[in-house]
C-alpha cells in the first residue's frame, strides 16, 4: 500500500516539475501580452467620433452585465463630443445671427 502511495506522489510531482517547465518555456500560447488589470480593449478615436464608431463598441461582459467602468467611459466620450459639437453649432450660430443685420 505504501508502494502505491510514493508512486503516485512521485508520479505528481514529476507531473507537476514538467507542467512548471513547459509553462516557463513556452508561456500561454498568447501572441499579445495580456492587458493590465482595470485596461478595457473599447476604443473610440480622439476625436471626431461617428455614428459607425459608437455601432463599431464592444464592452467586456462581467457577472452582472457589462462593465460599469468602459460603459460610463464610453458615455463621457460621447457626451463630451456632443456639448462639443451643439457649443460649435451654437457659435456658428451666433456669427451667422451678428453678420445678417450688416448685410441688410
Amino acid at each position: 500500500m505504501t508502494t502505491a502511495l510514493i508512486y503516485l506522489v512521485v508520479m505528481a510531482l514529476v507531473a507537476a516539475v514538467v507542467f512548471l517547465l513547459a509553462s516557463v518555456l513556452f508561456g500561454r500560447g498568447e501572441e499579445l501580452p495580456p492587458l493590465p488589470p482595470g485596461a478595457s480593449p473599447t476604443r473610440l478615436p480622439e476625436s471626431g467620433i461617428e455614428a459607425e464608431d459608437l455601432r463599431a463598441v464592444r464592452f467586456q461582459q462581467v457577472v452582472r452585465g457589462y462593465k460599469m467602468s468602459e460603459v460610463d467611459w464610453v458615455l463621457d466620450r460621447v457626451g463630451a463630443e456632443l456639448d462639443a459639437l451643439r457649443a460649435r453649432v451654437a457659435e456658428l450660430e451666433s456669427d451667422r445671427d451678428a453678420a445678417e443685420p450688416e448685410a441688410r
